[in-house]
Parts: structure tokens; C-alpha cells; sequence
């Protein structure tokens, strides 16, 4: 979570991801320039995922990331391909921390991990953005999606990410990924769900894309700069991949599709009079910079987006229980997923 004002909020590491210190100082002691020897370390709250720990040795912070503790899904954390995919981005339109060193010996802190420059600025949990005025909301929306844009214009072979991810297939990749592993973390029986997994197959455009998806790109996952409206940063890399980039674009407009609640949808407010576009304008927008006529089968990306956000959800609310969650609060999460694939499968049932 954030304050108010979209100031990160650091908290003392939580007890389930407390780790060896005086051995992570070591190694960085021979490994990491700028490092003195001696950090204060604390932890990034929030996020679902990867915990995230500001370092801050002598005049000099630094950010660490790792894998959680306990068992994991074989793909999931895979923070070697976050380090990876920054890396090769360093030197394109999109905006990327400094990565310094990966580190994948376990016997180090328990866990790989990478360690990649701090960069100062704020980061938003709501997407409404209280604390702006209309005309910073419309800036900082209008930044995302430039840099959503950007991203996808980037030729993958060009900064050496062949290999990456497979060109084709990246749909019917998904669909089968995102049904295998809600089936392996789920709590409950969702039978909205179910029904998804049979749809989404039966429904999938056979036309194909290829760009750099980052596959969790919306405004939690971005730093703004401190004080200007515009995106310093792009965090949050792990689902990175050779994908589609209408299901990345879809993802980013989940807002205009999810409740309120819990600062991840806009329900019902109107966002036109705060300055936020609505969602024919940002795809627009979208199109525009990528040079794109039209998007057909919107809906089904969209339907798909939900039912990855639901998976991804209920993969945290089964960490949580699990005690293995990178945030606190993160059993909360229970209050909202089921709402989201009963209304994946309602805009799912009103187009068979």
C-alpha cells in the first residue's frame, strides 16, 4: 500500500520474509559498487508478489527484490526474468531502474534475488488518484499509456530478448497457464471460473501479435516523478513475456471494468470530471501511438484480463493463508475476486 499523495510507504521487514542481513552485507560488501559495508533495511509495503526491500547504505539506497519464502509454482517469481527484461530495456523509450547484480545462489538469504537502483517518486494504489488535481490525473494517464505504447513498439530482437518468450501462441498459452494455476491455488470453487476456462478457448481470435508484453502494466506498477506528471519507472516485471500486446493493453484498462472497491476499479464514478479518459479515448490514444486502425475482439481480451486478474488474485489470497504474502493485508483480496469472474462471465455470457 501508499500514503496518501502516493508517497511508498516502508515498513520493518515482515516476520515471514526476515532473512540473514549480516550475510546479504557480505556478499554485496564484494559484489555491489557503492555498497559501505553496513545497510538498514526495510520493506516495500505492498504488492502481492515478489517482496521488494529498500537497502540504504551509507549515502547510497539501493533496491532489492526476491522470490517469497516457501513452496512456489514453477513459473511464478521468476525474478530472473524480471532482472533480465529490465536490463534489455535500459537503453529504449521505456523507462527502467539501473539493474546492478542477480544473485541465484539460494544459500545466500534463502531466496535468488536482484538488487537495481532506487529511483525516488510516488506510486499510486488508487487508480483515481485522489490526491491530484484533473489536470495531473489526465497527464499521468496520458503518460501510462505513451509509455504502454512505447513498450510495444520495441522490436524484442533488437534489445536480445529472443528466447524470451515464444512469437506465437502467446493466447492459447495464457488461457491454459492462468486455468492451470488458479486450479492449483484455489480455495473455493468459483464456478464462474469454470466456465471461463471453457469459453475463453472456444472464443480466441486466431489472428496473432508479437511485442514485448509486461503482463502486470497499470498505475500501481509505475513510479511518477515526485513532483512532474509523467512515468520515471515500470516496475513489477515477473509476468513479462513475448506476448500480445492487446492482451497487455487489455490488462492496463481492467479499471474502467472492475468495482471501486478496494482502489482497483472505477465502478461507478465519473471519471470524466476528474480528468481520468474514458476507455474508447485511452485505447484510442493507444492505437494512435502505435499506429493501429482499430482493435477487433476487444471484448474477449478484456474477458480474458478479468480471468487473469482473478487467477492472480486467488494465487495471493492462497500465499496469504499460506503465511508466504508479501503484503500484510493481503487475506483481504478474498473480499473482491469472486465479484470479478461472476462479471467476467456475465459480459462473457452476453456475447456467446
Amino acid at each position: 500500500m501508499t500514503e496518501a499523495g502516493g508517497a511508498v510507504q516502508l515498513v520493518p521487514v515482515l516476520e515471514n520474509h526476515r532473512f540473514d542481513e549480516q550475510a546479504l552485507a557480505v556478499y554485496l560488501s564484494d559484489h555491489l559498487d557503492g555498497f559501505s559495508g553496513n545497510c538498514t533495511i526495510r520493506q516495500f509495503q505492498g504488492g502481492q508478489s515478489n517482496p521488494t526491500f529498500h537497502l540504504q547504505s551509507g549515502d547510497r539506497s539501493f533496491v532489492l527484490r526476491k522470490k517469497p519464502p516457501g513452496k512456489l509454482l514453477p513459473s511464478a517469481h521468476a525474478i530472473e526474468r524480471e532482472y533480465k527484461v529490465m536490463r534489455a530495456l535500459a537503453a529504449t523509450d521505456v523507462p527502467v531502474p539501473e539493474m546492478h547484480l542477480l544473485c541465484t545462489d539460494e544459500d545466500i538469504i534463502g531466496q535468488a534475488f536482484f538488487v537495481m537502483e532506487h529511483i525516488e517518486g510516488r506510486v499510486f494504489a488508487d487508480r483515481i488518484l485522489d490526491s491530484c488535481d484533473v489536470a495531473e490525473r489526465s497527464a499521468i494517464y496520458d503518460d501510462m499509456n505513451r509509455i504502454l505504447a512505447a513498450l510495444h513498439l520495441v522490436d524484442y530482437r533488437d534489445v536480445q530478448l529472443e528466447g524470451f518468450g515464444r512469437p506465437e501462441g502467446y493466447i492459447t498459452r495464457q488461457i491454459a497457464r492462468w486455468s492451470k494455476q488458479y486450479a492449483a491455488t484455489k480455495l473455493v470453487d468459483l464456478p464462474a471460473m469454470d466456465h471461463l476456462m471453457n469459453w475463453l478457448p472456444e472464443n480466441a481470435p486466431d489472428r496473432d501479435e508479437t511485442a514485448i508484453a509486461h503482463g502486470d502494466f497499470r498505475l500501481g506498477n509505475l513510479v511518477i516523478h515526485p513532483t512532474e506528471a509523467k512515468v520515471v519507472a515500470v516496475l513489477d516485471w515477473e509476468l513479462s513475456t513475448i506476448g500480445h500486446p492487446l492482451a497487455d493493453l487489455a490488462y492496463n484498462c481492467l479499471a474502467y471494468r472492475l468495482p471501486h472497491a478496494g482502489g482497483r476499479g472505477f465502478g461507478d464514478v465519473d471519471i470524466a470530471s476528474l480528468g481520468i479518459p474514458r476507455e474508447a479515448e485511452y485505447v484510442s490514444a493507444y492505437c494512435q501511438r502505435t499506429n493501429r486502425a482499430q482493435i477487433e475482439d476487444w471484448t474477449f481480451y478484456l474477458i480474458l484480463a478479468m480471468f487473469r486478474i482473478v487467477a492472480i488474485m486467488v494465487g495471493v489470497h492462497r500465499r496469504a493463508v499460506d503465511g508466504n504474502a508479501a503484503d500484510a493485508q493481503a487475506l483481504e483480496i478474498a473480499n473482491f475476486y469472486p465479484a470479478i469472474s461472476e462479471r467476467a462471465w456475465a459480459i462473457a455470457s452476453d456475447n456467446r
